[in-house]
């Protein structure tokens, strides 16, 4: 961690379902540098779940699953059970479907989404599918708050779909303002600075 990061930069360290965490500019993890992290299921008492928003494959949903007319990119969600297949969406007529925040939505039922993928209303501006996705046993989230290794935000989750993905992690740093605002200029690697 860089001088100047030291100091907690959460000072609240309460996360909620809907939540995002945004990665520290150095988290030395590779799985999760300069990532948004979507909180999808947060209990302090078992653990936390969601899915990495800015890592796009080059795999389209319709490679892994037969539903030609669903061509969204597929995501890496993280790094738990990458043969897994995983979607949010802002459908809220979409059956089974888990509310986070802001009419943003976490799964539901397939078979009405491939309707919905066959009628034209699918696309990267609705939808994002994730291969795997990203969990936190119980207390390991809080302890990883507490050691700096993420930022929450609290933005409204409809600038997910608006944002592109290579440019989540600074944009919502940028949005944040104050000191936040200076960590989305860092460099990738300081030592070529």
């Amino acid at each position: 961690m860089i001088e100047g990061l030291s100091k907690n930069l959460n000072t609240d360290l309460k996360v909620e379902t809907g939540y995002l965490l945004i990665s520290e500019p150095f988290l030395p993890d590779p799985n999760f540098e300069r990532s948004v992290v979507l909180i999808c299921d947060h209990k302090p008492d078992t653990g936390s779940f969601g899915f990495i928003l800015n890592k796009p494959t080059d795999i389209s949903v319709a490679e892994l699953i037969e539903a030609e007319s669903v061509q969204n990119t597929v995501f890496l969600g993280g790094p738990v059970e990458q043969n897994t297949l995983h979607f949010i969406h802002t459908f809220d007529t979409l059956e089974d479907a888990i509310p986070l925040k802001n009419g943003v939505f976490w799964g539901g039922n397939f078979d009405q989404l491939r309707i919905y993928a066959d009628s034209g209303m699918v696309n990267s501006s609705n939808c994002r599918f994730f291969m795997g996705y990203s969990g936190w046993g119980k207390q390991q989230l809080h302890s990883e708050l507490e050691q700096n290794s993420w930022i929450i935000s609290k933005i409204n989750l409809h600038q997910i779909f608006q944002i592109p993905p290579e440019e989540l992690w600074r944009s919502i740093l940028r949005t944040m303002g104050g000191r936040y605002k200076v960590f989305a200029s860092f460099p990738d690697d300081p030592r070529l600075n």
